[in-house]
């Protein structure tokens, strides 16, 4: 297992490997909450050495080391799952809740630019039998 695990490397695998490297590291964390709990045999420190932490071989570091790069992990997955949807729904016509921009309640609740723009017959009316006048001024 790497250091640190880091996001543009993850952002290049595909699922298939990332889902493969979380059950790694969720087997990695259970090795190390059990080693927590028995005491921890020698190997067990010598396996979280490999982990590339200078500092001693502390189990609640290294549980934290695992824990965050399993976030990370589930981090990419979800990222790259929202992106597909987006693509999916490009040109849709409905986006689903969760595509949709957040903004504010009263934002989401404005009429549309074009509702806006709309006019009532009563107005056209009115614009069409009295336009804007216009002067010409003699100079």
């Amino acid at each position: 297992m790497a250091a640190r695990i880091k996001v543009h490397e993850l952002r290049q695998k595909s699922k298939a490997d990332l889902q493969a490297q979380l059950k790694e590291f969720k087997s990695e964390l259970s090795l190390l909450r059990v080693a927590k709990v028995t005491g921890g045999a020698p190997n067990k420190l010598s396996k979280m050495c490999v982990l590339g932490c200078s500092l001693s071989p502390s189990f609640l570091f290294f549980c934290k080391v695992v824990r965050t790069a399993i976030a990370r992990v589930h981090t990419v997955i979800s990222q790259k799952q929202k992106a597909a949807l987006r693509e999916a729904y490009k040109n849709k016509k409905l986006l689903p809740l969760d595509l949709r921009p957040k903004k504010t309640r009263a934002i989401r609740r404005r009429l549309t630019k074009h509702q806006e723009s709309l006019k009532t017959e009563r107005e056209k009316k009115r614009e069409k039998y009295f336009p804007m006048r216009k002067y010409a001024i003699k100079a």
